[in-house]
């Protein structure tokens, strides 16, 4: 049978559901690296193998990259000699060996966990906020407030409101999932009764003729179900989303009763445990991945850069991260060896960035590279509201020279270069890397494809990995500067603004107009003619 388009806005709905997640292709699923590709007509790739043959027989230095995430599986099969090992720790002697703070940090550190587990569900920042400001708030006379209080209120009326609309949206989005499960089924249903077999195949599909629009649309979900990862693409977004309405917008829950810190002091270093796996690694293990996985080992996937230590730090929750433990944790992997520091995360709000720019500004001051990725709402970044940035709290104009803002690159060509989901920005997101349908490792030695910025992320601190390998010489601030000014270059280029049906020049929504070129960037290396970064003129 001829499919028609009866169900498109309906599909478009899941897709957007599903897209939520920003970790999922709905579009791309086929297990190869073809950000590894050189670029062509067809797909943008960075000439990862061209780099590293250019390379060939010329000394390098191991590198540790430090992976600030939900955990890393580190018993992954193709991980093994690729985990960072504190030398100075005796394994399990519950001794702080090295005196560093951290008792038996053999391989990294948890500041999400505690002497009696680990968080695995937190809110959002933004619940956390408005929390604050309702227990101030809720049965407060107005007439009797300060007006710095007065300032305070209406922020909280207007978070309020946010709130209640937040999570209406998200009961709204719950309720269209289990509608789609419910059809799904019935779909199901209808295919087995009309084709007489409980595995049915596409052709046996195309012989029934549906009586009505109803029986058109269970013809269609039925072929949809065809593909298992819709079935598994639903059930993600079942389980977002009621994660979403259970923790996320949870105004009860306190997970520092688990981590045991003082979290109102800001200055408290030393707290958490030594699990640098946790219970949801998923997420740290496809980034670890993507950077490290042994290349040319015969088993799963090849990662970036060959002479490559991972140090897992995990500060990432299935929720928003604190600034608190971000801080701490780039401190840790500074103070630890690590000279790039990979931050695959982002949040709307950041109420103590302060923390996390000293700690920025410490990882300046001692040579470290920061590559953050730009985030996946298809947004602007230029206007503000994606955590942490470059730009120093109360300093707009002033930015840290050892910081990589990364958006994600498509599979396509121009004009879906960019990939959809990705945010953007002239002056805030840097370059665009491969970040749709990127296939690494996950937990107990299995492998996914798995689309965000947070995929991009890694790719560009593979090739940073690499860089500072075989050229270090060169500092953080000189690394930046090669990894932008090497670029595949798409100035001039059409493409779709992600969040948008907008047609612009790509030059206008990153500050490079290029895609991540490993090989060029080598050979940028090699010359030791590193463009500089041009101030902008005073208008």
């Amino acid at each position: 049978m001829k499919w028609t388009s009866r169900l498109v806005a309906l599909k478009a709905a899941l897709c957007f559901s599903v897209a939520v997640l920003g970790q999922t292709s709905l579009v791309f699923n086929s297990n190869i690296q073809w950000h590894h590709a050189a670029p062509n007509s067809e797909i943008t790739g960075i000439s990862i193998d061209e780099a590293l043959k250019g390379l060939e027989g010329k000394n390098s230095k191991t590198v540790i990259v430090a992976v600030l995430d939900s955990g890393v599986d580190i018993y992954h099969e193709d991980l093994q000699g690729k985990i960072w090992v504190n030398k100075g720790e005796i394994a399990g002697n519950g001794i702080d060996d090295d005196k560093n703070g951290y008792t038996d940090d053999v391989n990294g550190w948890n500041f999400i966990g505690g002497a009696n587990g680990n968080v695995v569900y937190d809110n959002l920042e933004f619940t956390r906020v408005y929390k604050g400001l309702l227990d101030r708030f809720e049965k407060a006379d107005y007439k009797t407030l300060s007006k710095q209080d007065k300032k305070d209120y209406e922020r909280y009326l207007k978070m309020k409101k946010d709130y209640a609309k937040r999570v209406a949206e998200a009961e709204a989005e719950l309720s269209e999932i289990k509608q789609y499960e419910m059809i799904l089924v019935m779909a199901k249903q209808f295919a087995a009764n009309n084709t007489g077999k409980s595995e049915y195949a596409l052709e046996d599909l195309e012989s029934i003729e549906p009586k009505d629009e109803m029986e058109g649309a269970l013809l269609e979900f039925a072929a949809m179900a065809l593909d298992g990862e819709f079935d598994v693409q639903l059930k993600e977004a079942l389980h977002h989303f009621q994660e979403t309405l259970s923790y996320s917008y949870n105004l009860s829950m306190n997970t520092r009763e688990i981590v045991g810190d003082d979290y109102a002091n800001g200055q408290q270093r030393h707290y958490g445990n030594n699990d640098v796996k946790g219970e949801r690694s998923e997420h740290g293990t496809h980034v670890a991945g993507i950077i490290a996985a042994t290349r040319n080992n015969g088993i799963g996937v090849d990662g970036i850069a060959p002479n490559v230590l991972i140090m897992p730090v995990r500060v990432v929750p299935m929720g928003d991260e604190r600034d608190k433990d971000v801080a701490n944790a780039i401190y840790y992997a500074v103070d630890n060896g690590a000279t790039i520091i990979n931050m695959s995360f982002g949040k709307s709000i950041s109420p103590e960035k302060h923390l996390v720019d000293a700690a920025v500004k410490y990882a300046e001051s001692k040579n470290v590279l920061l590559v953050h990725a730009a985030g996946n709402d298809g947004k602007n970044n230029d206007a503000g509201g994606n955590f942490p940035n470059a730009r120093l709290a109360g300093k707009k104009k002033q930015r840290f020279t050892n910081w990589v803002e990364v958006g994600a690159s498509s599979f396509s060509a121009p004009p879906a270069l960019v990939a959809d989901f990705s945010n953007f920005g002239k002056a805030s997101v840097d370059l665009f890397a491969p970040g749709d349908a990127i296939y690494s490792t996950m937990p107990d030695n299995t492998y996914k494809n798995e689309s965000g910025t947070s995929m991009a992320a890694p790719v560009v601190s593979g090739v940073a990995a690499i860089l500072r390998s075989y050229f270090p010489a060169y500092s953080a601030a000189q690394i930046r500067q090669i990894l932008m000014y090497s670029v595949t270059p798409f100035a001039g280029t059409k493409v779709t603004v992600p969040g948008s049906s907008r047609i612009d020049d790509i030059k206008n929504i990153s500050v490079t107009g290029g895609v991540l070129n490993a090989a060029q960037a080598v050979r940028m290396a090699e010359s030791g003619k590193i463009a500089p970064i041009k101030a902008k003129k005073k208008k």
